[in-house]
């Protein structure tokens, strides 16, 4: 295969960032263009939530690489552009400035944007964290308040709990779940970290349907008002692909993509933003965690270079609320079978294993990452087997 005389990268977070770094590793020297959104130079974003939020860390702190790794990539950083529309059969983006860029294979790296309720455009008080200003605003508000209420209880909406908490603040954690990120943790550890958070003083309103915001906090079922001076909307996130209408490609929950991360002839996505075919699980995938951005960026990488390798990773990602450290390998199901193989639940250090239907799913780790890692080891045995199957059809 030849190689791309030229690579644009759309989105210049972890996967896009990544793509940058593996294109290069792997020893591409073509011409390379990453593409952002934002002003601010490639940052991490899960800190948002917790170490910025709280204080503990600079905004500085952030930065994915400082600025002599990113002048080694030999890379033009175009930044502060948001893309607006593609030619998928060209290959061309079109950005918000005027900017007409080509190039011979094009990833799409543009992640998420925050899901919001109705009439919370203009409430004063309300935020979203998805950005590096986006916490900021936030931290700027809570430092003041002495009440809030999250709405969302997934992991942004536990982190940001837990982060408040933290500070002083009085927060009530309202979302439609029995336990919080239940669909994450299956029900067993959810309704642990349920426990966790009511010790510390959270006030958890599950199960309870939100029917809008007012000036003074949050109205739920029954006309109810949870009075806050600080709302947060954590109640999900929807793929960046509004600019990519239009394109040529299919768009449904995410850029769709073969099993190589491949949306059309030259046209790649990773990360958040990407569903592709994993052939291990036999069906679309779209991951939403930065682990899952790196190594779906390093695949997008080797695929545009000739590699043709399907890729096909045992999810994972991990949440740190008040003094747990939670991680979690694979795909823990809601009627799974969960068994405690190391560790104890009393002492909150413990690794669980869940299985469905004789399988193991998922592997949770609560305060023991090494373990958990060791028991992941049973994970990728099963994607192995299910990979040494008969191939499946890909859309």
């Amino acid at each position: 295969m030849t190689q791309p005389s030229s690579v644009l990268v759309v989105g210049a977070s972890a996967a896009g960032l990544g793509t940058a770094e593996a294109l290069r590793r792997k020893g591409y020297r073509g011409s390379l263009t990453v593409l952002g959104a934002e002003a601010h130079p490639p940052y991490d974003r899960p800190p948002l939530s917790k170490q910025v939020l709280s204080g503990a860390w600079l905004p500085e702190r952030l930065r994915l690489r400082p600025p002599q790794a990113l002048d080694a990539l030999d890379a033009e950083f175009l930044l502060g552009d948001p893309a607006v529309a593609l030619d998928a059969a060209a290959r061309t983006v079109r950005t918000a400035a005027g900017r007409t860029l080509s190039a011979d294979a094009v990833v799409i790296a543009t992640g998420v944007r925050p899901r919001t309720l109705p009439g919370q455009d203009g409430l004063a008080g309300v935020h979203v964290v998805r950005s590096l200003d986006d916490a900021a605003a936030l931290r700027a508000e809570l430092t003041s308040a002495e009440r809030a209420v999250v709405v969302g209880d997934g992991v942004l909406g536990a982190e940001i709990a837990a982060t408040a908490r933290g500070m002083g603040v009085a927060v009530t954690l309202v979302g439609p779940q029995a336990a919080p990120m239940r669909a994450q943790l299956g029900p067993y550890v959810a309704a642990l970290l349920g426990e966790l958070h009511r010790e510390h003083g959270v006030v958890l309103r599950l199960g309870t349907p939100v029917d809008g915001l007012t000036r003074g906090g949050v109205l739920v079922s029954g006309g109810e008002v949870l009075p806050a001076e600080v709302v947060v909307v954590a109640v999900g996130s929807e793929p960046e692909t509004g600019w990519l209408t239009g394109s040529g490609l299919v768009l449904d929950n995410g850029v769709v993509c073969d099993a190589y991360c491949r949306a059309a002839e030259g046209i790649y996505a990773a990360g958040d933003v990407a569903r592709w075919f994993h052939q291990g699980v036999g069906a679309p995938v779209r991951l939403e965690n930065r682990t899952n951005a790196v190594e779906q960026a390093a695949a997008v990488a080797g695929n545009i270079l000739g590699e043709h390798q399907p890729y096909t990773p045992v999810p994972y990602f991990w949440t740190d609320q008040f003094d747990a450290r939670i991680q979690v390998h694979g795909r823990p199901a809601a009627d799974a079978e969960v068994t405690v193989v190391e560790g104890s639940v009393a002492d909150r250090r413990f690794v669980a294993v869940h299985r469905h239907e004789g399988r193991v799913t998922g592997v949770l780790g609560w305060n023991m990452p090494k373990q958990a890692r060791l028991h992941r080891q049973s994970l990728l045995a099963e994607t192995a087997d299910a990979l040494t199957g008969p191939a499946p059809t890909t859309p």
